[in-house]
């Protein structure tokens, strides 16, 4: 039988951002691509991104946390569903500690603390802002990575250019646009996530700064498509707005989902996200569904 046959999930959301926690610590197994599409296609798991909780690689930390895209393809990291593993380890009664308020989750992008602001509001440390071309990365050198040669549409009168490149754990390309939803990113986002320009495909963003402190965005996720929200690329836009200088070095970031509060640390660099982590139910994996996943 499969190991992952009747584990028990957590189906919780990060601002409508679908988010499925599944807690694998004291197993070895590891999700596969194929496992990992099978729990996206099942209704009840379904996810826009899966939460995997493994045993700490380091010492002081509290889990090592895969993250799987509704594709099946790994992401570095994902700040809705870190907020979601957090709520999850201090307050579920089979995963959690109540008497925690502070938690050092560690993903393949580096180590994530968290802290728990009220019952359902948490604080992510998303680390600093990777804005070198190669850290991104981007295929082609560029000096200035806050506004690099891309466009879409006819050349003398494109319907998007020249985007600001930021990496939050994922690669982001940051579009700023007066009016997000006035785009058909459905059509738009495959084609840019796919771009020759990015190695290890990209998010996109179109976003609005509406005042110094407030930035409106629409996402289409890498491996995922058009979601509610996303943390990690609230925090790109957030950067990218400062390196315009468009916006302060913190803002509300409205998604379609809700407000995300961002803050680009000057004293240290690092790129802060506070916003709530919500609980819809919990059911465990058929068995069936992995009779045929690879």
């Amino acid at each position: 039988m499969n190991a992952l046959a009747h584990r028990r999930f957590l189906k919780m959301n990060g601002l409508g951002n679908q988010i499925t926690v599944l807690d694998l610590r004291g197993s070895k197994h590891v999700v596969t691509t194929g496992e990992a599409r099978a729990i996206a296609a099942e209704p009840r798991a379904r996810f826009d991104q899966l939460m995997v909780l493994h045993d700490p690689r380091l010492a002081g930390t509290d889990a090592y946390i895969r993250i799987y895209n509704t594709d099946g393809s790994e992401a570095g990291a994902c700040g809705n569903g870190t907020r979601c593993v957090a709520w999850a380890m201090t307050a579920d009664a089979a995963m959690g500690d109540a008497a925690k308020t502070r938690l050092i989750l560690q993903t393949k992008a580096g180590l994530l603390p968290a802290l728990r602001e009220s019952e359902d509001v948490f604080t992510v440390d998303m680390g600093e802002p990777r804005l070198a071309w190669d850290e991104i990365p981007l295929a082609e050198p560029f000096a200035d990575t806050s506004r690099f040669e891309l466009q879409i549409g006819p050349i003398d009168n494109p319907t998007l250019h020249t985007p600001c490149a930021v990496n939050m754990g994922n690669p982001h390309a940051v579009f700023f646009v007066e009016d997000p939803y006035a785009y058909n990113l459905e059509q738009i986002g495959p084609l840019l996530e796919n771009h020759p320009i990015f190695p290890d495909r990209a998010n996109i963003e179109l976003a609005a700064v509406k005042a110094p402190d407030r930035i409106v965005m629409r996402v289409w996720e890498r491996g995922a498509g058009i979601t509610q929200a996303c943390g990690s690329g609230a925090c790109a836009v957030l950067v990218a707005a400062v390196r315009r200088e468009l916006s302060a070095r913190k803002a509300v970031v409205s998604l379609p989902g809700g407000d995300l509060t961002i803050e680009w640390r000057e004293s240290d660099g690092h790129v802060l996200m506070t916003g709530p982590a919500t609980f819809e139910w919990e059911d465990t994996l058929d068995p069936a569904l992995f009779d045929t996943a690879a």
